[in-house]
This record gives C-alpha cells, sequence and structure tokens, in this order.
C-alpha cells in the first residue's frame, strides 16, 4: 500500500497542488507504529473499505487513495475535520453517522475499525453488527490497545472500557462467524515509552476535569494527543522509522494489538 494514489495520464498538474499525506493528515508517532502493521494486513484483492469510527481521517485518507473509501464518524467535530481530508485527497467519502445508519444491504470486501472496539461497553455486540457490513468471504481489521494488565491513565482518559488479549478477542471474532483470524501486536520497544507519556499526561488531564462521562471521553479521544503541523508530522514519520522496522521482529510483544479476520463465504 503506498502513500499517494496512482495518478491518471494527464492528471499530473492536479496532483502536484494536492497537498501531500503528511501535510494533509499528518500521524502521531503511536500511529505510524500502528499503521505500519495495518497497512501490511490490507487482504489482498479488496476494493470497497468501510471505516467505523474514522476519527479525524488520517488513516482514512490512506486508504482512500487506493480503495473505494466511506468512512462513518459519530462526532461532529472529527467529522468536520475527516470529511475535509478525504476531500482534498483526492477520493472517499466521510458521513456523520453510525452504522446503523448505513442501508441494510450495504456491503463491503474489508471492514475496519482501528482503535473503536474498546469503547464499546457491548463489544460481542458491536462485533456481530460489523459482521453484517462484511460480503460473505470477505474481511475485517481491527486495530485494540493490548493487555488489560497495561490498563492506566491513559485508557481512563481516552474513554476505554478494557484492553485486549489476542485469544479474548478471536473468541469474540468467532462467535461472530469470523475465521482464518490473525493477530500481531506493534510498539516493541518504542510504544512502551509513548504509552508511558500519555499516562503522564493522562493523569493531568483527569485530575482538571474528572467528571466527563465515557462518552464525552470517547469523543474527544479522535482529537487527543493529535500532531499539528508538518514539522511534528515530519517528526513522527522518520523519527519512528527505525522503530517500525524493528517492531517486525516482535509480532507477539508490544502495546498495541492488529487483528485481521474473514467471514466465511
Amino acid at each position: 500500500m503506498t502513500e499517494q494514489g496512482p495518478q491518471t495520464p494527464g492528471a499530473a498538474s492536479g496532483a502536484e497542488r494536492r497537498p501531500s499525506m503528511d501535510q494533509l493528515a499528518p500521524l502521531a508517532a503511536n500511529a505510524w507504529l500502528r499503521y505500519d502493521l495495518i497497512r501490511r494486513m490490507i487482504p489482498a484483492g479488496v476494493t470497497d473499505v468501510l471505516e467505523i469510527g474514522c476519527g479525524m481521517g488520517a488513516v482514512g485518507v490512506r486508504l482512500a487513495a487506493q480503495y473505494n473509501y466511506l468512512g462513518l464518524e459519530p462526532s461532529p467535530e472529527s467529522f468536520a475535520v475527516a470529511s475535509q481530508r478525504i476531500a482534498l485527497g483526492g477520493r472517499g467519502e466521510v458521513r456523520n453517522m453510525l452504522t446503523d445508519g448505513l442501508e441494510p444491504a450495504t456491503q463491503f470486501d474489508l471492514v475496519c475499525a482501528f482503535e473503536v472496539l474498546e469503547h464499546i461497553e457491548d463489544d460481542a455486540g458491536a462485533l456481530d453488527s460489523w459482521a453484517q457490513r462484511v460480503r460473505p468471504g470477505g474481511w475485517l481489521l481491527l486495530s485494540v490497545p493490548a493487555h488489560q494488565s497495561r490498563y492506566a491513565a491513559h485508557d481512563v482518559l481516552a474513554g476505554h472500557f478494557r484492553r485486549y488479549e489476542a485469544t479474548d478477542l478471536a473468541a469474540l471474532l468467532e462467535k461472530a462467524g469470523f475465521s482464518q483470524i490473525e493477530s500481531r501486536e506493534y510498539g516493541m520497544p518504542l510504544g512502551y515509552l509513548l504509552e508511558t507519556a500519555r499516562n503522564a499526561v493522562g493523569k493531568r488531564k483527569l485530575a482538571a476535569a474528572p467528571e466527563a462521562s465515557m462518552e464525552q471521553r470517547t469523543g474527544a479521544s479522535a482529537r487527543l494527543l493529535q500532531p499539528k503541523g508538518l514539522l511534528y508530522g515530519g517528526v513522527a514519520r522518520y523519527g519512528t522509522a527505525p522503530f517500525r522496522y524493528l517492531q517486525r521482529g516482535f509480532p507477539r510483544v508490544g502495546t498495541g494489538l492488529v487483528v485481521r479476520a474473514r467471514l466465511a463465504a
């Protein structure tokens, strides 16, 4: 999967006027660690992609550069940013809605939800609902924070109900009708340092606003600690480059989990 979508003949001048992905939608350092794994776990042959809870569209604009993309984002603030980014990126669509707002028969080759499932109290029910949006033989691709033992201040601040073990998530996916379940962890070793920093920030923010509801925290989580400006985005991208390669040697160790599963044909 490439950072830029393919150009059509004669369209070079228009493409040159478009901002780069790093200008348009910079990724935070931990998001780069996660995205390195996400892009390598997208199955071959995918055409149509649904992203549930696309946040501000930082991953969505990259997916929309290569696939027929639809993103769903219930937070009006995050939706406004995501829709602008997708429009400037050239392809795809974002809607300010939940999955139950889609037409009942609407299905996709690949359904994605990155850092979403941990925000939903009834995670088994969510997976059942998402399975209905996957075409027979299609795929579900998820990312979640790993290991309940690491649940700490940042999880509370972000509105997480839980973190996940790979075996527990695989069992939930099997109950929802999925098979060919493959999981990998990311974040070794840089993710541990980044998580320590996020937890320190989380403690301060929780002390300043301890009464926020889970819904409020979830709504704000897509905008939490997001990079602002090309300089920070470039530092995050190039500064994490060696760690993105290093973490590939530790697929069972890390702070985050990416899981791919297939729905029976």
